[in-house]
């Protein structure tokens, strides 16, 4: 199939990761208006011609959610109305995925909302990263490629050579996630109780696991309002951790989450470039990797109809 009936465009929400991904690809990153109009409906128009080709449309569901949401609908429904042959949403960032299930009486199940847009506006297939909840692949009626940020990671942590390493789930939802980092890195696996007594608060309960003397590694898919992280990161020291670092797949960091963590004790968070950070809130202690050669590779294969099961380790 030839390269040129490849055709790649981005939203607003990760301009930089478009390019770089289209980088590792060697296309250009396709012409498309992505703009608004004076009362804050969003405005799409594909200038290039998509008629037969592979489209992919990149956009993280990431802050402001519902204006980038509503991008890569327009987007996909652009491009499918243009007579594309076949629709990738590339979401290298699921928003809503946090409300995936109905845990009290008369709430919505947001997250397979969002499944149902994206699969009716007319997306063939979704590539994305690190789901909140593994189930949600399960919320759309169309392919999933769910890949993990882990080998990127793993190797950054890898080359640091920590000694006495103690790799930490910040909650039981997070146990599967970080024995899969403490098998790479031969490390011992230690888990936090946490209770959380309402949304974006919570309250560290109990270290289960040796920490005492060892530098602990906090492994969780998204960093938020930075609250749980803090008191993780607190916790571990309390129970005799020599050093505390974090690494994070999805750097939300909203509110006051980069206040939090450069007052804390975290000697490094390492997150990655799936959602783009605002220059004013970095910091030195916060280092983004980048996963545009994952997602490029994802891309490259889907396209050349190979198998991408090797790239989900």
């Amino acid at each position: 199939m030839p390269v040129d009936e490849v055709k790649v465009f981005s939203g607003n929400a990760v301009p930089a990761l478009s390019k770089e991904i289209c980088s590792y690809l060697g296309v250009p990153l396709g012409d498309a208006t992505v703009s608004g109009f004076s009362d804050g409906e969003t405005k799409v128009k594909i200038n290039d011609n998509v008629r037969g080709a592979d489209v992919f449309l990149i956009n993280s569901t990431a802050p402001p959610v519902n204006d980038n949401l509503m991008e890569l609908l327009i987007l996909i429904d652009a491009a499918r109305r243009a007579s594309a042959r076949r629709i990738t949403a590339v979401i290298p960032y699921y928003g809503y995925a946090r409300q995936d299930r109905k845990d009290r009486p008369r709430v919505p199940v947001t997250a397979k909302l969002v499944a149902n847009l994206i699969t009716a506006a007319g997306a063939d297939r979704v590539l994305t990263l690190d789901l909140h909840a593994g189930q949600i692949q399960a919320f759309f009626d169309i392919p999933v490629d769910h890949l993990y940020a882990a080998p990127v990671l793993v190797d950054y942590f890898r080359k640091r050579g920590f000694e006495n390493l103690s790799v930490v789930a910040p909650d039981t939802g997070g146990v599967t996630r970080a024995r899969a980092f403490a098998k790479r890195l031969d490390a011992d696996l230690v888990i936090i109780d946490k209770r959380r007594p309402s949304p974006n608060e919570a309250e560290i309960m109990n270290v289960v696991g040796d920490v005492g003397g060892r530098h602990a590694l906090i492994v969780d898919d998204m960093v938020d309002t930075g609250g749980t992280l803090v008191q993780a990161a607190q916790a571990l020291l309390d129970h005799g951790a020599a050093a505390v670092s974090a690494s994070c797949t999805h750097p939300i960091l909203s509110g006051s989450a980069v206040a939090k963590v450069d007052s804390s004790s975290l000697e490094e968070v390492v997150v990655c470039n799936t959602i783009s950070i605002d220059e004013s809130k970095m910091s030195k202690r916060i280092k983004v990797l980048s996963v545009a050669a994952l997602l490029g590779e994802a891309i490259r294969r889907i396209h050349n109809e190979d198998s991408v099961s090797s790239l989900f380790v």
